[in-house]
C-alpha cells in the first residue's frame, strides 16, 4: 500500500501565513469503499480564498488546526470501486493537500481531453477561469469600447478578465504589483496599459489611463485599490467585487469606499461568488479552450514541485510574490 502524505494546518495563521503554520503527516493510503476511488495527486491548486477559510471567514467554511488543508487537485485514479471510473482516469476534485486521497465519486469530475495542458484545469480552464468568465460576461456585461479596469491583472482571475475583455473589443487597463508583472500584462496578455501600484500613484494613473472614467471595474483586491477605482467611475458603471486580497491577512476589516461615488455615477455593484454560475461551465470551457488554441488567451503558471513545498508556495502567494496561477506539482 502506498503512503498518503498530507499537509495539515498546525496553527491558525496570524497575519501573513508562515511555513511553520503547517505540518506534514503520513498514513497508509486507504482502499476505496463502494462509490469511491483512490487516486494519486498530480497537481494541486493554491488560491487566496484558502486564507479566508483559515480565518473562518469564507462562505465555504473553515479550516481548523489539525485539519488537512483543502484545495482543488487533479489526480490519476489508482483503484476504483465505482464502474464509472477506471484506473488511469484523470479527475478533478477538492481532495486537498495530500498525495493519495480517497475521493467520493459524487464530487469527482473526469478531466476531458481538449488537447490543452491538464494543469490549465486548475487555472484558466478551472475555478479561476469560470470566475473571470461569469463575473465579466454575466455580471458586468461589457460593451464594445468600454473602459475596463482590473486589479491583480497578472493573476489567474485578473489576467482572464483582461483578456476576455480584449476579445470583446474593450479598452483594458490592468493593475499589478511589479514592473515584471506589468510587462507581462501588456506584452503577453495584450492589455492596453498596466499600473504598478507599488511604484506609481494609483489614483493619478487611473485618471491618466481612464480619462473618460471606468465603465467596468473588476475588483480582486478591495481596500485602497477599490477606493481609488470608485472615485473614477463613469456614469452607469458596473463594478464586480470578486476578491479581498488586501484583507485576507488582516484580523480587522478595512473601511469601505464612500457610497457617494456609487450614487454619483449611478453605478451597479455586484458581488461575485463562482458557485452561483455552474450553469455556464460547459459554455465557458468550450469558449476558453478554443481561445487558447487560437492563441487569443495566454496564461502564466507559477509551479512549485513537491507537496512538502506547498506551505512555502502558499506563503509566497499570500505575499503577492507569485507570477500567475499558483500550482504545486506533486507527481508526473
Amino acid at each position: 500500500m502506498p503512503t498518503n502524505t498530507k499537509i495539515l494546518l498546525k496553527t491558525q495563521c496570524v497575519g501573513l501565513p508562515k511555513e511553520s503554520d503547517f505540518e506534514e503527516a503520513k498514513e497508509i493510503a486507504q482502499n476505496p469503499k463502494e462509490g469511491q476511488i483512490r487516486c494519486e495527486s498530480l497537481y494541486l491548486s493554491l488560491d487566496p480564498y484558502l486564507r479566508g477559510k483559515i480565518s473562518g471567514r469564507h462562505i465555504s467554511g473553515a479550516i481548523l488546526p489539525g485539519d488537512t488543508m483543502t484545495g482543488e487537485a487533479i489526480s490519476r485514479v489508482q483503484v476504483s470501486s465505482d464502474p464509472k471510473f477506471k484506473e488511469g482516469d484523470l479527475v478533478i476534485a477538492h481532495s486537498g493537500w495530500q498525495s493519495h486521497p480517497v475521493i467520493d465519486v459524487a464530487v469527482a469530475t473526469k478531466v476531458a481531453d481538449r488537447e490543452i495542458p491538464v494543469s490549465t484545469y486548475l487555472g484558466i480552464m478551472g475555478m479561476p477561469g469560470l470566475t473571470a468568465y461569469a463575473g465579466l460576461l454575466r455580471l458586468a456585461e461589457p460593451k464594445e469600447n468600454d473602459i475596463v479596469l482590473v486589479s491583480a491583472a497578472s493573476g489567474a482571475v485578473g489576467s482572464m478578465v483582461g483578456q476576455i475583455a480584449k476579445i470583446k473589443n474593450c479598452h483594458v487597463v490592468g493593475i499589478a504589483g511589479s514592473d515584471e508583472k506589468c510587462e507581462w500584462v501588456k506584452n503577453v496578455a495584450a492589455m492596453d496599459n498596466c499600473i504598478n501600484y507599488k511604484s506609481q500613484d494609483l489614483s493619478e494613473k487611473i485618471k491618466e489611463y481612464c480619462s473618460n472614467g471606468i465603465d467596468v471595474y473588476f475588483d480582486n483586491v478591495g481596500a485602497d485599490t477599490l477606493q481609488a477605482a470608485m472615485e473614477q467611475l463613469a456614469p452607469y458603471a458596473r463594478v464586480v467585487l470578486c476578491g479581498l486580497m488586501a484583507q485576507y491577512n488582516s484580523n480587522s476589516m478595512p473601511a469601505g469606499p464612500n457610497p457617494a461615488w456609487i450614487i454619483k455615477s449611478r453605478a451597479t455593484v455586484k458581488g461575485m461568488v463562482v458557485y452561483d454560475h455552474e450553469d455556464l461551465r460547459e459554455q465557458f470551457m468550450n469558449d476558453v479552450s478554443q481561445w487558447i488554441k487560437d492563441e487569443r488567451i495566454h496564461y502564466l503558471e507559477d509551479v512549485t514541485e513537491g507537496l512538502n513545498k506547498a506551505p512555502k508556495a502558499f506563503t509566497r502567494l499570500m505575499q503577492g510574490l507569485n507570477h500567475g496561477k499558483t500550482i504545486v506539482k506533486i507527481n508526473d
